[in-house]
């Protein structure tokens, strides 16, 4: 037995409970959890904008230490400190074929797959296959990336997804060069890596907003230049501060129509807008047929950063490695499992960036 959190259903309060894990398959890996952050996309399983199957053992954003594998395995051994990966590609569909594993057929739709995990004898579903708000999990050899040295235990847990997302978005989606202007709509855990990755690819003006002026500290700590609060008027503020042009690159980290809408509008003539955050199927923004022509801006996307795990996470151990990326300045509060109503409570209300559980030793 194993504690874990689970979510019996929609908005139902949060329980944590013993359960029960299956044994290792011969392809599988136990992991010991040593820490798992609380991610937006978490939230999003149980308040409504995605459709998980319950119960549902909640967290895909994890990292610990291989505590067994199947007769099979030869990625990881035990002992082995390993990231989660919760988009683990299959390797064999099409848009693997392509070099596109972040859109994996697999992986598509696939938000809360069972492990064979019970709870009083009942299946229980895991949250985007990872369920790593839990003492321990069993995952597919594909689930488990190793973690170099360089980066912290702990810690690493935001490179399965709000690290990988962030920087991903700016370095492998919009590519941003160095010198151009960038403006992050949002910053959460996801919002605050995504300027850290603009800082990284050597942006000159990024334009950090979110609501109030809570997180300006932790947004020029990430690198930002600029802060501005969430104002009707923000493409105007965003032009001024890039000679009346408006920013060559917007992210969009919320999820949001109105926020999407206000990020295209801040961007340049030619430049590109990237959403980030996953939003509602009913939520709806428009545009019209002559401002797509005329203003030649791009709008995209970005699934996971369009990243490899396999290829990245050592790429940005190297960072952590040369003293560029920091990722305890992510983290606001540390908690334990019973904590993540609490965390959850905070996301809503815009407090905090990362809320990082720590599992008992």
């Amino acid at each position: 037995m194993v504690k874990a959190v689970v979510a019996p259903g929609p908005d139902a309060p949060l329980q944590v409970r013993d359960i029960e894990l299956p044994p290792v398959g011969p392809g599988d890996v136990r992991v010991r959890v040593a820490a798992a952050g609380v991610c937006h996309s978490d939230l999003s399983m149980i308040n409504g904008t995605l459709a998980p199957e319950f119960p549902l053992v909640l967290g895909h954003e994890a990292a610990g230490t291989v505590a067994e594998v199947g007769a099979d395995v030869t990625k990881v051994r035990p002992g082995d400190r390993v990231v989660l990966n919760w988009a683990a590609a299959c390797g064999e569909c099409w848009f693997c074929g392509q070099d596109e594993p972040w859109l994996c057929s697999a992986v598509e739709g696939a938000v809360s797959p069972s492990s064979g995990a019970t709870l009083d004898g009942a299946a229980l579903q895991m949250c985007m296959g990872v369920g790593g708000f839990a003492e321990e999990l069993i995952a597919p050899e594909r689930s488990v990336v190793p973690l170099p040295a360089s980066a912290p235990l702990d810690l690493g847990a935001l490179l399965g997804c709000a690290v990988l997302t962030g920087i991903g978005a700016v370095r492998n989606t919009a590519q941003v060069r160095e010198g151009q202007s960038v403006l992050v709509i949002g910053l959460g855990g996801i919002g605050l890596s995504t300027v850290t990755g603009a800082r990284l690819a050597g942006a000159g003006t990024i334009i950090a907003v979110d609501r109030g002026t809570e997180k300006e500290e932790l947004a020029r700590t990430a690198g930002a230049t600029h802060y501005l609060a969430a104002d009707p008027k923000l493409a105007k503020q965003v032009r001024a501060l890039t000679e009346g042009r408006g920013a060559d690159h917007a992210f969009e980290c919320v999820g949001k129509a109105d926020l999407i809408r206000t990020a295209w509008q801040a961007v340049r003539r030619g430049g590109q807008c990237t959403v980030v955050g996953v939003g509602a199927r009913d939520d709806a923004t428009t545009f019209n047929a002559l401002e797509l022509f005329h203003f030649n801006r791009r709008l995209t996307s970005s699934v996971y950063g369009s990243s490899d795990p396999d290829r990245d996470v050592p790429l940005l151990a190297q960072e952590i490695e040369a003293g560029r990326l920091d990722l305890s300045t992510l983290v606001t509060h540390r908690i334990g499992l019973d904590g993540v109503a609490e965390a959850f409570d905070r996301m809503r209300a815009g407090h905090g960036a990362r809320s990082l559980i720590e599992m008992a030793p």
